[in-house]
């Protein structure tokens, strides 16, 4: 297989050192992004989102990360799709970045919950007309006949709100990824990698599977990450990240 697009092939690799850690994997979280966009890094926000059914069939999918702070991360999505009925049978959810310009990966996983209705109104609200009227058109995750079928409900919806704003369908809102533990993950040479993994505290070690800068081009919502800048910071240290997290160094 071919190789990605990946850092300067003569630049120094960097480690990844507990010293190197805010204390707050929220803050840390915001350095490495703000850097991958500094970097020129394609779709910072784009993240690899992993739900189960209550069966335990997996599935993946691609979204956009569009808010972050200290509560958790927060996408917005069709709650009739797949990835929404998965979450509504089992409300647990895993989520990848991938940085390649930097080497870099992030993995976070925890509960899952909607968010409120008015915040979902308000990001609505600022989406692009032709997405608001598609988020009404589009049955997702659903079979269509063909293209020209989706089209038809396009036509459709067009219509209704000709001359008026295009309010959130009901079935579409926010969801928020709450984390127990989030994974930094810097590439090394000869595959010995660099990772190392907060654990939020009351969390056993051993359960379960394992900001954002203006610089995103105004893809990510203006002040999503304010409140977590203030939070407090520093170097987490061997011990440990804080009295919320833990922090432990795993093989690559």
């Amino acid at each position: 297989m071919g190789s990605s697009p990946s850092r300067d092939p003569g630049a120094p690799i960097p480690s990844l050192d507990e010293e190197d850690l805010d204390r707050d994997p929220i803050i840390q979280f915001r350095r490495w992004f703000d850097e991958a966009v500094a970097a020129g890094q394609p779709e910072p926000e784009a993240m690899a989102l992993a739900t189960s059914s209550v069966e335990g069939v997996p599935s993946v999918r691609w979204v956009l990360l569009k808010e972050v702070d200290e509560r958790g991360f927060v996408f917005y999505t069709n709650a009739h799709s797949r990835k929404g009925r998965d979450l509504e049978g089992n409300a647990r959810a895993a989520l990848g970045f991938r940085w390649w310009v930097v080497g870099r990966q992030v993995r976070v996983s925890g509960p899952v919950a909607a968010i409120d209705r008015a915040q979902s109104d308000a990001y609505f609200a600022t989406r692009p007309r032709g997405a608001q009227l598609g988020a009404w058109a589009s049955p997702q995750s659903e079979i269509l006949a063909d293209r020209p079928d989706l089209e038809e409900h396009l036509e459709v919806v067009t219509a209704r709100f000709a001359g008026r704003e295009v309010p959130r369908p009901p079935w579409w809102g926010g969801f928020r990824v709450s984390p127990e533990r989030v994974e930094f993950w810097q590439g090394r040479e000869d595959r010995l990698h660099d990772r190392l993994e907060y654990v939020r505290a009351g969390r056993s070690p051993g359960a379960g599977p394992a900001g954002l800068g203006a610089g995103a081009a105004g893809r990510v919502a203006a002040g999503a990450v304010a409140g977590a800048a203030q939070a407090a910071s520093g170097p987490a240290g061997p011990a440990g990240a804080s009295a919320a997290w833990t922090v432990r160094r795993l093989a690559p």
